[in-house]
């Protein structure tokens, strides 16, 4: 009986995101000629012939053309950091602020059931708490890292992983999705105002130049350029407007292991080599209060954008 559960379950599993894939199989394009695709036993493809092989855990790459390589993302040890900080609930104000933004969007047009699309994706954390706000909704997670996606695509059986690089052409349809997503991840504005169908909104969450201010300085993290929100605006708005900011401010108290992963996840992560990080970790008090301060923001698809 034991033997027959080992097989059975995996099995299971494979079927959900095979099922969630599905899902939004209808939104995707092919990433070589941007025809349709459907989703075989194991590949996704389109009518050319241009064929895609669906991991076993479930996502599926779809580079753009020229980029077969694997595009840069973030390593297995940023992922499993970010695993672990989002997983002890200490941004769980801002998933409520982005899961109550994206239903605002929706609600307000009457759109019942659809797609929310989330640009650099990660582990999913986000578009999970987004689908628990929207019943009957499909995710679709897009992201450079495998790890990630390996990751995003158990954070809720609706959720299926493409594999992608955010600066090129998206491979979604056009008006394909109902909701986007950008939690601290690139944006590429005018892929987005493609992809963003008539009715649907655009979650932005972008850290506050004073985030985490208690650790910047202390653990040579990379602060956040005050001129940063500007440079959303001047990038967004020739393709959406926008309809609303709510900032969110959280204080934490951390131990070291959250000060080490919260640090671990970022762009720091890049800059700082572990062994040096651990060891100002180290220094600071435990635990130690830290502010966690970002903004908010939902835009709509201006008309005439393309």
């Amino acid at each position: 009986m034991g033997e027959e559960l080992d097989v059975v379950a995996p099995l299971t599993t494979r079927l959900s995101r095979l099922a969630a894939l599905d899902a939004v199989c209808g939104r995707l394009r092919c990433p070589v000629c941007g025809d349709g695709l459907s989703l075989g036993d194991t590949t996704l493809s389109c009518g050319v012939g241009h064929s895609y092989d669906v991991a076993r855990q479930g996502h599926v790459s779809l580079p753009a053309p020229g980029r077969r390589a694997r595009p840069a993302g973030d390593s297995e040890d940023m992922v499993a950091a970010r695993d672990v900080f989002l997983g002890g609930g200490h941004y769980a104000r801002i998933v409520d602020a982005v899961s109550a933004a994206a239903a605002a969007g929706v609600e307000e047009r009457g759109v019942r059931a659809g797609c929310v699309v989330d640009l650099g994706a990660g582990t999913g954390h986000y578009l999970a708490g987004v689908l628990r706000r929207l019943d009957g909704w499909s995710g679709l997670a897009l992201d450079a890292s495998r790890s990630a996606l390996r990751r995003a695509v158990q954070a809720d059986p609706r959720i299926a992983g493409v594999v992608c690089d955010a600066w090129s052409g998206l491979p979604v349809r056009d008006g394909g999705a109902d909701v986007v997503l950008s939690v601290f991840a690139p944006r590429n504005a005018a892929e987005i105002a493609r992809i963003l169908g008539p009715s649907g909104a655009l979650v932005v969450v972008t850290p506050a130049e004073d985030h985490l201010g208690e650790l910047v300085s202390a653990l040579g993290m990379i602060g956040v350029d005050p001129d940063k929100p500007a440079r959303l605006l001047a990038q967004l708005e020739p393709h959406v407007r926008l309809v609303s900011t709510e900032p969110v401010e959280i204080a934490m108290v951390l131990d070291h292991a959250a000060v080490a992963a919260v640090a671990g996840m970022g762009p720091s992560a890049h800059h700082v080599e572990a062994g040096v990080l651990l060891g100002r970790v180290g220094e600071l008090p435990d635990p130690v209060r830290v502010s966690a301060r970002v903004v908010v923001q939902t835009f709509r698809r201006r008309q005439g954008a393309s």
